[in-house]
């Protein structure tokens, strides 16, 4: 029996079409994928510009070819913060894409070495997702991460955002209590040799229970696994955590989340259209000569 559930953090533009036909097939009917870095740096405005395009365009057409659901956040990442110039030119085009349909935050943003320029450009993003009103999606550091995510926290307090319109990510034991205690969303990344492993994750929901408390995968270009949510499920409900929170720490508190940017709803994949695979996207498919699947 396969668990619905959604990844609320994933990068797809990352992963192959064997992944999306693998994650629909595990249960999953939907996916949010943040604004991202490459592996190396971009050098000019242009190719955050195509970046973008393509996350709200090509990429969400590819999902719904494979019965997924497709949404994404905007934003400039912490790693590409560091270059003051370029920043704020991406600054200035991310209002043209934080309109577009399917985006439900500003993200993912926040810090990596905790530099004065990424905190300069998370400011901005903070005041941007203010502006539009929609939620953030904060990118916690690797490094010195208990501090990094406090700081993350009170600045965004500081900007006068709610607690609960802010999704704290890649959460581990040391965070956790810090970020459900102030109020903050609490998400935890399946990304066992850097963030959090399954059997940690179930852990931490036997430990703290499911309020505001989620978990997705972050599957990029690296070794991840785009499977992680629908596995981690099956391991929380093997190992005797009830389904309700199950539900919620897999599908439902995501989408509490990201629900207030009118731009997600579980109705979304409940009326999916019958998936037709000779549908082109500006004269392209996902087809590379197999029969196309038609509904």
């Amino acid at each position: 029996m396969t668990f619905t559930c959604i990844d609320p953090h994933i990068h797809m533009s990352s992963r192959t079409t064997d992944d999306y036909q693998a994650m629909r097939a595990a249960g999953v009917v939907a996916v949010i994928e943040p604004a991202f870095w490459l592996g190396q740096p971009r050098t000019c405005v242009g190719s955050f510009r195509d970046y973008f395009a393509s996350l709200v365009g090509w990429e969400r057409f590819r999902a719904s070819q494979f019965g997924i659901r497709h949404y994404c956040t905007i934003g400039l990442n912490s790693k590409e913060a560091n270059d003051p110039v370029l920043a704020d030119e991406v600054l200035s085009i991310l209002p043209l894409f934080a309109a577009k349909d399917g985006v439900v935050a500003i993200g993912e943003i926040g810090f990596d070495d905790q530099t004065k320029e990424e905190e300069r450009a998370y400011r901005a993003q903070l005041e941007l997702a203010k502006r539009l009103e929609l939620p953030v999606m904060v990118h916690t550091p690797h490094r010195d991460k208990a501090a990094g995510t406090r700081r993350s926290m009170a600045i965004a307090l500081e900007h006068g955002l709610r607690p609960d319109q802010v999704v704290i990510d890649h959460n581990t034991e040391e965070t956790v209590q810090d970020v459900v205690d102030q109020g903050f969303w609490a998400a935890f990344t399946l990304y066992p040799q850097t963030k959090m492993g399954s059997q940690r994750m179930v852990e931490v929901v036997r430990r703290y229970g499911s309020k505001q408390i989620f978990c997705d995968s972050s599957a990029d270009w690296g070794v991840s696994d785009p499977l992680a949510v629908p596995k981690t499920a099956a391991l929380m409900l093997a190992q005797g955590i009830d389904p309700a929170t199950v539900e919620a720490v897999c599908l439902t508190n995501a989408l509490a989340a990201y629900g207030p940017s009118g731009q997600i709803s579980a109705a979304d994949w409940a009326a999916t259209s019958p998936i037709d695979q000779r549908r082109l996207f500006e004269g392209n498919s996902v087809l590379r000569g197999q029969t196309p699947r038609v509904d």
